[in-house]
Order: structure tokens, then C-alpha cells, then sequence
């Protein structure tokens, strides 16, 4: 008679071994019918496989399955569940040996593709050939080495060459946008970024997934200001340092592209990039609908395209050019993206090799311009018979005077 068994299976299994916070937990049933979990108050939510809410945690409990390619990109697939279907058989068709664990209601670790010795190891490395069926995890690997980069985990050498197969098969080209997106989002959120797009590059996909960026790898700059040189290079330091400075995603992005224009500069002016920051908004305007990437994202990597010169140069500029890139970036009226903004560009200035640690003012002088400026006000009594422009223009030369007071502030002996 065959008996029903519940398991504790991948990331929460993972997670608890590292010695990290377990982020969410995931059960499979061995031996089980559907019916048996309706009759005990599961609640049924799978539509490609049975996957049921537990009646009180409302966590995730799968039925134990098998998977079997039958067309290309990662939803050609067919799933076979039935009681007769084991839980080494379910762990198999999983992506990394890590995430191929499981644990019994009490506590023995189920173990048979390796997991534990490629944790102690920190090592990623695909559970069996059957990796190579689904492009999507070729983008989770990725994701999962920009998460443990920071405890020492590298990509196994044989899984970056089933990678590289996949990508030149064109498995990963099958990849539908909104997948792409969802995993990307994911990455840009851990804790080194910059090693989703790295690993990325190592197999291939890169190249598929994100030609803009990988366009800018070999592209030098002038090392007067760029000791790294290489601004593929540089903006996966530029990714990073917005990760460090704890970034939103939107933040992320926006470091990582904005740069994309110096991929168009023709090779005869090269290091040099002039007017590379307009060059690079088409660019981020196409990556953000190819890949449907949220308004919230595309906005603020345009602005910090087409603005990070002059805010690195926010020391030397007139108050008027202060006051317009103020007005251009609508700082007044959405000043918490105007933060963003200028998050995104200390990032790139500290995103070079050597100066990681220099002091950036810009954030600081800024902030106080837009606040001296965004204080003005035009009392009611000097508004009487004034048009509405006049009013506009008299709001204007007053935050242009706020805006020169704190210039001649900076620029005041202690």
C-alpha cells in the first residue's frame, strides 16, 4: 500500500543549509492523487501541473512530477504526475545540483545529485543533461551566481559549456521577452548584479539577450578618466557600486545603461565619446520594448543617459544650466526620481577602477540646489495683475537667484 510523503524541496532546503535567511518554502508530495489534497483542504492553483495552497500557510505543495521535452523554448514541455512518480525522479529535472535537495517531516536531507558536496565546494553545476531542455535556465544560473557571488560561488566549468551550447542551438533566442524581463528584474535586485551579466557573457547569451551591452566590451575611453579603459568593464563596476549604494532596480538599470550611446561613436574619434549621452536614449528606448521593461526603468535610465555628464560637472556649471537640468528632469515636481537620477550617477563615477572612493559632492550640491529653489514662492499680493506666464517667469528668476546663493555658498572660504 502506498503511502503519501511530504518534502521540503529546493531554495528553502538550499538556504537553511548556507546559513541564510530562507526566503520562501516549496513542498513536493510523493505518492499522492489530487483528490486526496482536496479532500484535505488544498486548495488547487496549478494550471500546467497539480499544484495546490496549503489550507493554513497558503505555501506551495506540488504533486512529485516528470518532464519531457517535446518542442523548443522553455514551455515546450509535457508533465506527468502520479502517485508512482519518485522524489529522485522530481529532483532530477531540477536546474542546479544546490536546488535538488530535499528534506523529510523529520529532518533527514534526501541528497542524491550532489547538492551538499557543490555547497561546501560553492560550486553551480546542472543536475543532469536534461539542463540543456529549458533556456530559462541559463538566465537562473546567472541570477544565481550574481546572488552568491559575495560567498565564493563560481559556475562550474562543464554547466557554462551546456550554456554555451544552448545559446549557439538557439534555445535561448526562443526566450519570450516577458521570462527574459522577469529574471533580469530578479538579478538586477542581488546582491552583485553585475555577475548575472558577466556569467551571461561567458556562455554566449549576452550577445542574444542584450546586444547593447554587450556592444560596449571592447569600446575603450580615455584613461584620464576611465583607468579601466574597457566600458563594458566599466559599466558592470558602475552596476555594482549602484548595488552597494542599495539602488532601487530602477537605479540599477539606469547604470547599467547609460552608456550605451559610446557603442555608436565610430572608431576614428575613439576614446573619445562626444554626444554618446543622446546617442544611447534610442538605444535604451529599444532594449525597454523588446524586453518590456516597466516605464519606471526607462525613464530614469534615459534622464541619466542623456543628464550623468552634467552632473559630474555640477561643480563648474552657471546657475541658469543648474536651473535648467533641474527643469528637465522635472526635479520639482518628482524629486524622489531626481535622488534616483543622481544615485544612478555617483554609481558611474564610482564605477572606475582606482577611484571607487573618491568623494562625490555632486549628490549633496544638487540636492540643495533643488530644495533652495523648490522653496521660492510668489506671495499672492505680487501675483495681482500678472499673467500666468509673468508669474512663471517671476517663479523662475527667483529660484535662479536661490540657485546662484548656493553656488556662492560652495564656493565660500570656511
Amino acid at each position: 500500500m502506498r503511502t503519501m510523503r511530504v518534502y521540503l524541496v529546493g531554495g528553502a532546503v538550499r538556504d537553511r543549509l548556507l546559513g541564510v535567511a530562507v526566503r520562501e518554502r516549496d513542498w513536493v508530495v510523493v505518492g499522492a492523487q489530487p483528490q486526496e489534497l482536496e479532500r484535505a483542504g488544498y486548495q488547487p492553483v496549478g494550471r500546467e501541473f497539480p499544484v495546490f495552497l496549503h489550507p493554513q500557510t497558503h505555501e506551495e505543495y506540488a504533486l512529485a512530477r516528470r518532464e519531457r521535452k517535446v518542442a523548443p523554448g522553455y514551455r515546450g514541455f509535457t508533465t506527468q504526475s502520479s502517485p508512482e512518480v519518485t522524489l529522485e525522479e522530481d529532483l532530477q529535472r531540477r536546474d542546479l545540483t544546490i536546488n535538488a535537495m530535499a528534506e523529510s517531516e523529520d529532518g533527514q536531507i534526501v541528497d542524491p545529485y550532489g547538492g551538499q558536496a557543490d555547497l561546501a565546494a560553492r560550486v553551480l553545476r546542472h543536475v543532469s543533461e536534461a539542463f540543456v531542455e529549458d533556456p530559462v535556465r541559463v538566465l537562473r544560473v546567472a541570477r544565481f551566481a550574481a546572488r552568491y557571488a559575495g560567498l565564493g560561488f563560481r559556475v562550474a566549468a562543464e554547466t557554462v559549456q551546456l550554456m554555451q551550447r544552448m545559446t549557439q542551438a538557439g534555445e535561448v533566442s526562443a526566450l519570450v521577452a516577458e521570462r527574459v524581463w522577469q529574471e533580469t528584474e530578479r538579478a538586477l535586485g542581488e546582491p552583485r548584479p553585475e555577475v548575472f551579466f558577466e556569467t551571461l557573457r561567458a556562455c554566449g547569451a549576452l550577445a542574444v539577450i542584450f546586444p547593447e551591452i554587450e556592444a560596449l566590451f571592447g569600446v575603450p575611453q580615455p584613461a584620464r578618466w576611465h583607468p579601466e579603459i574597457d566600458t563594458g568593464v566599466h559599466v558592470m563596476l558602475a552596476l555594482r557600486h549602484a548595488a552597494l549604494l542599495d539602488g532601487s532596480g530602477a537605479v540599477r538599470f539606469a547604470a547599467l545603461t547609460h552608456d550605451l550611446g559610446k557603442a555608436r561613436t565610430p572608431r576614428e574619434r575613439w576614446p573619445s565619446h562626444h554626444g554618446h549621452e543622446e546617442a544611447g536614449v534610442p538605444l535604451i528606448e529599444a532594449l525597454s520594448a523588446r524586453l518590456k521593461v516597466p516605464n519606471a526603468h526607462r525613464e530614469l535610465a534615459v534622464l541619466t543617459a542623456r543628464h550623468h555628464t552634467l552632473v559630474h560637472r555640477a561643480a563648474e556649471l552657471k546657475p541658469a544650466t543648474i536651473l535648467t537640468l533641474l527643469e528637465n528632469c522635472d526635479a520639482f515636481r518628482r524629486p524622489e526620481r531626481f535622488a534616483e537620477l543622481l544615485l544612478a550617477c555617483e554609481a558611474d563615477a564610482r564605477g572606475r577602477t582606482g577611484r571607487e572612493n573618491e568623494p562625490y559632492p555632486q549628490v549633496a550640491y544638487l540636492k540643495t540646489a533643488l530644495a533652495a529653489a523648490a522653496a521660492v514662492t510668489l506671495p499672492e499680493a505680487e501675483r495681482s495683475g500678472l499673467s500666468g506666464a509673468a508669474i512663471g517667469e517671476q517663479v523662475r528668476r527667483r529660484r535662479l537667484a536661490a540657485v546662484s546663493a548656493v553656488k556662492d555658498g560652495a564656493r565660500a572660504p570656511p
